[in-house]
């Protein structure tokens, strides 16, 4: 028996495809290949609809969702998630170029492959350093709000290609009243193209499979009709533009579409290029990653995988520089597209590589075919894609449950749509981080009390408990830093002040994972001012990593009482009126004495 080749964890970590790739087997082929083949009939339309979207020509939706597939098989973790354009990534790609004000294609184009390049090395350069965390100070609620505010002004940017009209803008206030001044231009053989396509979109979306299962249709074959809808609606509307040539009645078309594979070539070196797009870069590279290791870490716990955030970033990080360097623009992992990916049955990043060959030929060999597909087909395919994102539930869910999380939602979506998507993205970001600093700036600190005939402690205000006059337990539901450490001085103030009872104060730490400098210096301080009104300060049930790093300081010497164990611990002792070695003075330390009675 031929003995398998080792492969060092080093390179299996930068490399998964030397993990999957020796499993790999004609099944886990086969089975790659459908879902291949179903997500290249949903990415052909797609890719071509967010190049215009994005105001890039058609082709480059097409190079974006060939290289950066394949770069993501090699270094992807995720089993099923499907990487290309996307609709907020290519509304941002808009924006983040519409900024500078160029007017020339080819040098507009140049820009969109130097964004990608720089977004790519961006998301490298963060996942080398693992900084996979960083994306966690987005909050998810943030998030849905700033996409259901940029899938309104995607749906509404699109108006003008099913309108048949010219309209600009980068929020959704400019674009309706662009609209609606132009609005007695509208084109009509463009408009009922456009409403046509939209009304079939829709239907197919939610009406055909029904009727193909009813039919006798089988469901996988049910599954790909389905997804095929965006096709069939290019080829319909093709096939008629090409014979009524609307061109001439003032449709307007795709027109010519370069024939070949991706030119491949490193983007243009413009210092004041890349220093004007390296804001933009950043944002559509955080926004990509954060949509990108949700779709994919929900889709794998479907499965039981398992999705590493830092090799994501690497990636994405590959597959952005992939499409830099071969005439695309930034991508990222689509929500649709990975659904679709994983419900075809796909089984390893394989299925991408797939369909990148897929896509390849269509760029080799049906681009000569689409130069009549009207633009209000694409920008009805983008519509139908993008009104999904959108979400006004959010907003009725965080008001419910967290008026905090609603104001945040609520802010994100109203700056996105009045001031755009780069706006409320940047937002975004600094409402997440604002938002987080707060709900920990006032941690939530509870007096508690002990459960009659039990050891355990809990709020006074919730629950029935027995406490001492002469004892204060303050339980404290967060890690004491900068923010909160104040916070904390001022409560227990407020609560000694005025207690002529009160011998003692027990800070309670079970949920306290840290204590920095700043918090160390306000226990210091508590201590001090305990000790001068004759109150001694005692904390119980300190972790013990906090634990070694108080050791480290002179805190524990000029501390007025003691660390317990246990709260039960420390009430035995204080209520007893006496000290018993072995319930007080080690944190977690102190657990050996007492385990061995």
């Amino acid at each position: 028996m031929k003995p398998k080749l080792r492969i060092p964890a080093s390179l299996r970590r930068y490399f998964p495809i030397l993990e999957w790739g020796a499993e790999y087997n004609k099944d886990t082929l086969t089975n790659d290949t459908v879902a291949a083949v179903i997500v290249t009939i949903m990415l052909i339309p797609q890719s071509l609809a967010y190049a215009l979207l994005a105001g890039l020509p058609a082709q480059m939706g097409l190079y974006a969702s060939i290289l950066p597939l394949v770069a993501y098989a090699i270094f992807g973790t995720s089993r099923v998630l499907a990487v290309g354009p996307v609709a907020v990534v290519s509304l941002m790609t808009a924006a983040a170029i519409g900024n500078l004000g160029i007017e020339d294609p080819a040098q507009y184009a140049a820009a969109a492959m130097a964004l990608a390049f720089l977004s790519g090395l961006f998301l490298l350069a963060m996942g080398l350093l693992r900084l996979g965390f960083l994306a966690n100070f987005l909050s998810h609620p943030v998030i849905a709000g700033f996409i259901t505010a940029s899938g309104m002004i995607i749906a509404t940017s699109q108006m003008k290609h099913i309108l048949g009209v010219k309209a600009h803008g980068h929020n959704l206030y400019q674009l309706l009243v662009s609209l609606w001044e132009h609005l007695p231009e509208t084109n009509w053989p463009t408009l009922i193209i456009g409403a046509s396509a939209t009304a079939f979109l829709f239907w197919v979306r939610k009406g055909l499979k029904p009727v193909l299962l009813a039919r006798g249709v089988k469901p996988r074959l049910a599954d790909i009709l389905t997804k095929a809808g965006p096709v069939a609606a290019v080829i319909v509307t093709t096939l008629i533009s090409a014979a009524l040539r609307l061109d001439q009645a003032g449709v307007a078309i795709v027109g010519e579409i370069p024939s070949g594979v991706p030119p491949i070539g490193l983007p243009p070196f413009d210092l004041d290029l890349w220093t004007s797009l390296a804001g933009s870069a950043v944002l559509i590279s955080i926004i990509g990653f954060v949509e990108s290791i949700s779709v994919a870490q929900t889709l794998a716990a479907k499965r039981r995988q398992r999705v590493d955030p830092d090799q994501e970033l690497i990636a994405l990080g590959a597959s952005n520089i992939a499409a830099g360097v071969s005439g695309g623009y930034p991508v990222t992992g689509g929500f649709a597209r990975s659904v679709v990916n994983f419900d075809a049955g796909a089984e390893t990043p394989a299925a991408g590589a797939f369909t990148a060959i897929g896509i390849l030929l269509a760029a080799m060999f049906l681009t000569p075919l689409l130069y009549f597909l009207p633009k209000a087909t694409l920008a009805a395919t983008i519509v139908v894609a993008v009104l999904t994102l959108v979400d006004f539930s959010i907003l009725k869910r965080t008001w419910a449950y967290s008026k905090a999380d609603f104001a945040a939602v609520a802010a994100t979506i109203l700056i996105t749509l009045g001031f755009g998507v780069e706006a409320g993205v940047s937002a975004g970001v600094l409402i997440s981080v604002l938002l987080y600093l707060y709900k920990t700036s006032r941690p939530h600190i509870a007096e508690v009390g002990r459960v009659p005939d039990t050891e355990h402690f809990r709020n006074v205000l919730r629950h029935r408990v027995e406490t001492d006059p002469s004892i204060l337990t303050i339980r404290v539901d967060e890690s004491l830093y900068f923010a909160n450490a104040r916070f904390l001085e001022d409560y227990i103030y407020d609560r000694v002040v005025g207690n002529e009872g009160l011998r003692h104060v027990i800070l309670m730490c079970p949920a306290v994972n840290e204590i920095d400098m700043s918090a160390l210096e306000s226990l210091e301080a508590i201590n001090e001012r305990l000790k001068s009104l004759g109150v001694k300060l005692h904390l119980s049930e300190v972790k013990g990593p906090v634990m070694d790093r108080l050791k480290r300081t002179h805190f524990l010497d000029e501390l007025t009482g003691e660390v317990f164990l246990s709260q039960h611990q420390a009430m035995q002792a204080l209520q007893g009126g006496g000290q018993d070695d072995e319930t007080a003075g080690g944190g977690e330390d102190a657990a050996r004495p007492r385990a061995a009675e």
